[in-house]
């Protein structure tokens, strides 16, 4: 049974826990793990020519580590055999556990799925506080990946974990019944979550909270307010926090809302060449998309920010006497608006991540046992190409075949930035490495290459945990 191997799996942490003396809060350590989904160095190179200017510099370049993440993803039915490509889940359970898996795997081992033990729950085993924020669903791959496990990423509540109306139809019909509590398993990933014991959770995702739990009659909500949690679904909430009770911040039905959105809705568009053009690529012309400007998107401004988030969950987390805490932020939207070719969402999320780092970075000046590790789970499409192509001095219409968006930057310039893994509606993934940054306390301990699973072993070394 999965409740007993994930047993199995803490009771190292467990022993280590009841074994250790008490601690002042000058020997506290905390983790700070800052993950940008999709967030590649094209990603960051975009949002700092919109940002700061091509000349100037975001918060991230002056982290005085800076390293590179290699992701690592296996077949599913061969878990010797590479996969060059990963998905959020899979990469971001292997720096939740330590362990390389296959693509849609939410702390599960690929093939014989196994529960693997996550740094949050062993350091909540361990006797620290623990929190994971987002600003997608809760229940979406980055976050579940340190707080539960199944199977697959699509088992985020009951309703789908058997076929039924709600069911979606990319979801494989058998991906998530062996995770249902009948069978053995920890439920859907909104049960676990309810049930557990991490001591904050923000993001998105409430719809996923108000079906009723497997063979119960009360909803998944009200199953985790049963467990101890306040339930905040509001920004001004955050400012009453019950500091007995452990904090469900569920602010949105799904994804939270952008900061920035394209000039009236606008993503990036496909380039339309001329009939002639058609006919002979090197004849006739070729229309460009119309240079647009990044806009605030109207719905970002009743919901709270990373930094508020952030900000919130680190008072919290810090005025109780632990050992310390592990605390997970995603921005995950510059993943999510690149794959809808929305350059400017991704930008906004960027800068979000960026103020997300200096409440961070301002908090580890007052408790100096704290590190910071800033990365992706993985790359993403975007890509800055020329303006004007290099090739346009040959007096032939040259174009890209994706779709672009020319964006009128801050500088009075135009960035154009390329969207081409497929034609299809979505964009995908890429296996580019990542990059990794860290503070000062990632000196010594931040090699100049790592893989995912070694940011796993990094972040338990620090906490004093065996791994």
């Amino acid at each position: 049974m999965r409740v007993k191997a994930l047993a199995l799996a803490l009771t190292g942490a467990l022993l280590f826990a009841a074994s250790a003396t008490a601690q002042n809060r000058d020997d506290r350590r905390n983790v700070i793990l800052i993950i940008g989904d999709g967030m590649d160095d094209q990603q960051i190179t975009i949002a700092r020519n919109y940002l700061a200017g091509a000349q100037g510099k975001l918060v991230l370049d002056d982290m005085p580590v800076r390293s590179t993440s290699q992701v690592l993803t296996v077949d599913e039915q061969s878990p010797a055999t590479p996969v060059y490509v990963a998905d959020s889940a899979n990469s971001a359970t292997s720096m939740a556990t330590g362990k390389i898996t296959s693509r849609g795997r939410i702390g599960t081992s690929a093939r014989d799925d196994k529960d693997i033990a996550t740094i949050a729950e062993q350091a909540k085993a361990a006797g620290y506080r623990t929190g994971i924020i987002s600003t997608a669903s809760v229940t979406d791959a980055t976050p579940a990946s340190f707080i539960s496990h199944v199977a697959s990423r699509g088992c985020e509540n009951p309703n789908v974990m058997l076929p039924s109306d709600d069911f979606p139809s990319w979801l494989d019909p058998a991906a998530c019944k062996k995770d249902m509590q009948v069978e053995g398993g920890l439920g859907s990933i909104a049960e676990q979550i309810a049930n557990g014991d991490t001591d904050v959770v923000m993001g998105g995702g409430l719809k996923h909270f108000v079906s009723l739990a497997e063979d119960s009659q009360q909803t998944v909500l009200q199953l985790a307010e049963i467990n101890g949690y306040q339930i905040v679904k509001k920004q001004q909430d955050l400012n009453n926090i019950d500091p007995r009770k452990k904090i469900l911040g569920l602010f949105t039905d799904g994804t939270m809302p952008t900061r920035l959105q394209g000039e009236n809705g606008r993503i990036a568009e496909k380039p339309k060449p001329s009939l002639l053009n058609r006919i002979d690529w090197r004849l006739g012309s070729v229309e460009l998309p119309q240079p647009m400007a990044c806009e605030s998107n109207p719905e970002f401004d009743d919901t709270p920010s990373i930094k508020t988030m952030t900000d919130a969950t680190l008072k919290y987390l810090s005025a109780q006497e632990s050992r310390g805490f592990f605390l997970m932020v995603e921005s995950a939207s510059i993943d999510k608006q690149s794959h809808a070719r929305n350059p400017c969402g991704s930008i906004g999320e960027l800068q979000q991540l960026e103020e997300a780092l200096i409440s961070a970075l301002e908090f580890a000046e007052h408790n100096p046992n704290t590190l910071i590790l800033v990365t992706a789970d993985h790359g993403q499409a975007a890509q800055i190409i020329p303006e004007n192509s290099l090739f346009s001095r040959y007096g032939v219409p040259v174009y890209t075949a994706g779709h672009v968006a020319r964006i009128q930057t801050p500088e009075n310039q135009i960035i154009a930035v390329n969207y081409a893994t497929n034609d299809f509606p979505y964009e995908e993934h890429t296996g580019v490495n990542v990059p990794l940054f860290s503070n000062h306390e990632g000196a010594g301990r931040v090699a100049p290459m790592v893989t995912q699973p070694e940011i796993y072993a990094i972040m338990m070394a620090y906490l004093g945990l065996p791994y």
